[in-house]
C-alpha cells in the first residue's frame, strides 16, 4: 500500500468519447473531496488513446462539466493526456519482457477455443514457453503467477481476494504494439505518483491484474476504493442508451450545481444527523470512503428533482433572478429579446421561485408576460371555456375597466361575479386564467394580472370572448 506519509495524489481519468456521465461526476467528487481533505492533489488525466472515438470537444465538455460542479482549473493538476505517455507504456512492456514476466503470443481466439473446447474459458498459456520473438500481429501477455492469491485492500470493499490460478495470462500490448488499457492505466498512475485510485465498481475485476502489474514493475500498489455502481429504478446499471445520465442534459434543464453535487455525494454515503441537504463544506469535512456502502446506489431522478427544488427555494430572490437569466434571455426564451422586462420578472420572481423544481420551468411560468399573446394550451381551453365562461368573461372585461388595479381588488371582483352565478372562486377564475396566460396552472392569477397590467389583460380577455363568440 502507499506510504501513509506520502502526499495524497488522486486522479480523475475520464475518456473523451461522449457526454459527461453522472457516474463520472460522482467519481470526480469522491476524488476531489479526498484531495481537499488531505491537502493533496487531484490530477485530471484524459485517457485519449482511443483515437477513433476521442474528440477535442469531449475534452472541453469534461473541463466545462467539472467547472460547473465547482472543480475549476485551480482545483486540479492538468489536464494531462494519456497519449503523451506512450513511451512510458512501451518502456514498461519492454521491462516486463526482459524480466521474463511477459511474453509474445501469436494465438488467435479460434485457436484458444479449439484447444480448450470452450468459448468461455480464458487463455490457456500455450505460448508461455515457446520463446517467440516480436513479430507482426503478435500480442504481449503478462505471465500471471500460477500459485498464491492477490489481495486487493479496498477502502469500500474490505479485502477482495483472487486466486492467481484463476487469472489468465492477460494481454498488455496488442498485435500492433499498442498498450491496452490495463497496462497504460497502471503506468500512468506510477509516472504521475498516484497514491489513491478511487473509481467505479465496474473496474474491480481489473484490479487484481493491475495490482500484479504494479508489483511486477517494482512499485507498491495504491490505496484502492471502488464506489458502488449507479442503477435505475429497475436496479439495472445506468445506461446512456436507456437512462438519463448526461450531466450536460441536467445542466441544460436547470439543475443547480450545488444540488447535483450534494445529491451525487449521497449515492452510497450518508452524512451525520439523518440529513440529506448538506452544505458542501460539511460534506468535505465529514465524508469518508470507508463509510461508503458497497451496494448499488439508486440514481433517483425524482429525488434529484426534489433536491433541486429545495436548493432553488433556498436562494435569495436576487440569486434566483440571476440563475434564471439563461432561460429568460438566451436561446431557450420563446419571446423576442426586447420584449423581456426585468422589472416585470422581478415582480413575479418570488412567486415563481416557490413553484419551480428546475430552472427551465420558469419559461412556462412567465411567458404570458413577454409574449404578445399567450400560447394557448388547447386542452386547458377546452376544460375552462365551458358553461358560464363566455358570460363571465364578458362581465369581467367590463368590471376590469374600472376596478382598482391591484391583486386584492381583482380577486374580489372575480369572486363576486362568480358568486352571482353560483361559482366558487376556483371555477370563476379558470376562464380568466386561460384567457390571459393560456394555461390552467401557473403563478397566482391576480398577482400576475397586476404585473401584466390593465391594457394587456383587457386585450387578452376580449380576444378570448371573440373566440368563444
Amino acid at each position: 500500500m502507499a506510504s501513509p506519509n506520502s502526499p495524497v495524489r488522486v486522479r480523475f481519468a475520464p475518456s473523451p468519447t461522449g457526454m459527461f456521465h453522472v457516474g463520472n461526476a460522482r467519481s470526480l467528487l469522491y476524488n476531489w473531496v479526498l484531495a481537499k481533505q488531505s491537502g493533496g492533489t487531484m490530477v485530471l488525466r484524459i485517457e485519449d488513446t482511443d483515437a477513433e472515438r476521442s474528440k477535442p470537444e469531449w475534452v472541453q465538455g469534461t473541463i466545462d462539466a467539472m467547472a460547473w460542479l465547482g472543480a475549476g482549473p485551480d482545483e486540479y493538476e492538468g489536464p494531462l493526456f494519456q497519449s503523451a505517455y506512450v513511451q512510458h507504456h512501451r518502456d514498461a512492456i519492454a521491462k516486463l519482457l526482459a524480466a521474463g514476466q511477459a511474453y509474445y503470443c501469436d494465438c488467435v481466439r479460434t485457436q484458444v477455443v479449439e484447444r480448450t473446447g470452450s468459448e468461455h474459458k480464458g487463455y490457456d498459456g500455450y505460448c508461455r514457453d515457446r520463446g517467440l520473438a516480436a513479430a507482426p500481429g503478435s500480442a504481449v501477455r503478462f505471465r500471471t503467477p500460477d500459485e498464491g492469491q492477490t489481495v486487493v485492500r479496498d477502502l469500500v470493499r474490505g479485502e477482495p481476494t483472487f486466486d492467481n490460478a484463476t487469472i489468465e495470462d492477460f494481454v498488455i500490448a496488442r498485435g500492433d504494439g499498442s498498450p491496452v488499457f490495463l497496462l497504460a492505466n497502471v503506468v500512468d498512475d506510477m509516472v504521475m505518483g498516484i497514491t489513491h485510485v478511487i473509481r467505479a465498481e465496474e473496474h474491480l475485476p481489473n484490479t487484481p491484474k493491475q495490482q500484479l502489474l504494479w508489483v511486477a514493475l517494482g512499485h507498491e500498489p495504491p490505496v484502492w476504493a471502488h464506489a458502488p455502481i449507479l442503477v435505475n429504478e429497475k436496479r439495472q446499471k445506468l445506461s446512456k442508451r436507456r437512462d438519463r445520465v448526461a450531466l450536460e442534459d441536467f445542466r441544460a434543464e436547470g439543475y443547480l450545481p450545488d444540488a447535483m453535487r450534494n445529491y451525487l455525494m449521497l449515492l452510497g454515503w450518508a452524512p451525520s444527523g439523518d440529513r440529506e441537504i448538506v452544505p458542501w463544506d460539511d460534506i468535505v469535512t465529514e465524508f469518508r470512503m470507508a463509510d461508503v456502502n458497497p451496494s448499488p446506489a439508486f440514481f433517483d431522478v425524482k429525488k434529484l428533482r426534489a433536491f433541486n427544488g429545495d436548493y432553488i427555494r433556498a436562494l435569495s430572490t436576487e440569486q434566483f433572478i440571476s440563475a434564471c437569466q439563461p432561460w429568460l434571455r438566451g436561446e431557450y426564451a420563446p419571446w423576442r429579446a426586447e420584449h423581456y422586462d426585468d422589472v416585470a420578472f422581478a415582480a413575479v420572481a418570488p412567486l415563481a421561485q416557490t413553484r419551480v423544481a428546475v430552472l427551465s420551468e420558469i419559461v412556462a411560468m412567465v411567458d404570458f408576460l413577454f409574449l404578445p399573446f399567450p400560447s394557448i394550451d388547447e386542452a386547458a381551453w377546452k376544460k375552462a371555456m365551458t358553461g358560464e365562461a363566455l358570460a363571465l368573461l364578458t362581465e369581467v372585461a367590463t368590471a376590469f375597466e374600472k376596478v382598482e388595479w391591484n391583486a386584492e381588488s381583482l380577486k374580489r371582483t372575480v369572486e363576486e361575479l362568480g358568486a352571482a352565478r353560483g361559482l366558487k372562486l376556483g371555477k370563476a377564475q379558470a376562464p380568466v386564467r386561460v384567457a390571459v396566460t393560456g394555461r390552467t396552472v401557473g403563478l397566482p392569477l391576480f398577482e400576475s394580472l397586476e404585473v401584466l397590467g390593465r391594457s394587456l389583460t383587457a386585450t387578452r380577455i376580449r380576444s378570448a370572448i371573440d373566440r368563444l363568440s
